[in-house]
């Protein structure tokens, strides 16, 4: 994810700001060929991973009766509702467990680079966001979208600005990582005043685009998660000139 400020998005740069805001949304190009999946249920947990690849949930598989979609419209609903002292979009260091139930807890963390030390208790699986975005009812423009369609179209446009995604689990990579990149359904989710983009929450709809896997539960002890990406925007998309926004993210997990 990126740094936005809190009147925008808290996941690119301060400086990207005042660019997007004098944007129209007619500057968006046409919506990707992504969609979200539809998947049978896992029978094994590394089934259809390609050799050579870390342990992932593959992307046509579901965990808990849920798809990748709905696992990531479910992170979303998530972190759009947690306030705005100490959420993972800003903060690196903090309670992991905070905010966190069930079998699938939820990863995300600022651009970075940064490194972040966290424990996890055993059995958890891990949705972990890469690089993505979202555009909802509740945001200023070029985030904002009234509809689903004009949410779609806002979330892919920047989606499709995506590149470099990588993701190493114990120093394995993630394969053919192009096949993470998820597009949710339209969700209501619930924000509050403030919230983490925006001085104002509420009720809204949203719709999210971009790279996430899920990690099965780890073995007990040390593990390490380095993930990140890019948004690359040429010259005239977003101001006179190219612009680039890197994430490299270390995660340092001791699973107990």
């Amino acid at each position: 994810m990126y740094s936005f400020a809190i009147l925008r998005k808290a996941r690119l740069v301060v400086a990207l700001i005042s660019i997007l805001i004098s944007l129209p949304m007619t500057a968006f190009g046409r919506p990707s060929g992504g969609s979200e999946v539809d998947a049978d249920h896992l029978s094994a947990p590394d089934a259809g991973v390609a050799r050579g690849s870390a342990r992932v949930l593959p992307s046509t598989a579901s965990l808990g009766g849920k798809t990748y979609g709905e696992w990531v419209a479910s992170f979303w609903q998530w972190a759009l509702a947690l306030p705005v002292d100490g959420h993972p979009f800003s903060e690196c260091m903090r309670n992991f467990s905070a905010g966190q139930s069930g079998n699938v807890w939820y990863w995300s963390a600022p651009d970075g680079p940064v490194t972040c030390k966290e424990k996890i208790p055993a059995g958890k699986a891990i949705l972990l966001t890469m690089r993505d975005v979202e555009a909802s009812s509740l945001e200023e423009p070029p985030f904002y979208g009234a509809t689903e369609a004009e949410q779609r179209r806002a979330a892919q446009w920047f989606a499709d600005h995506i590149i470099d995604v990588f993701c190493l689990i114990d120093g394995v990579p993630v394969q053919k990582i192009a096949n993470f990149r998820f597009v949710t359904r339209q969700f209501v989710f619930s924000a509050p005043t403030p919230w983490i983009f925006g001085a104002v929450g509420g009720s809204g709809t949203a719709l999210a685009d971009g790279y996430y896997v899920l990690v099965p539960p780890l073995p007990k002890g040390k593990h390490m998660i380095h993930y990140g990406g890019a948004f690359r925007f040429v010259a005239g998309e977003l101001g006179p000139d190219p612009l680039e926004f890197r994430k490299d993210v270390v995660l340092e997990l001791t699973v107990e």
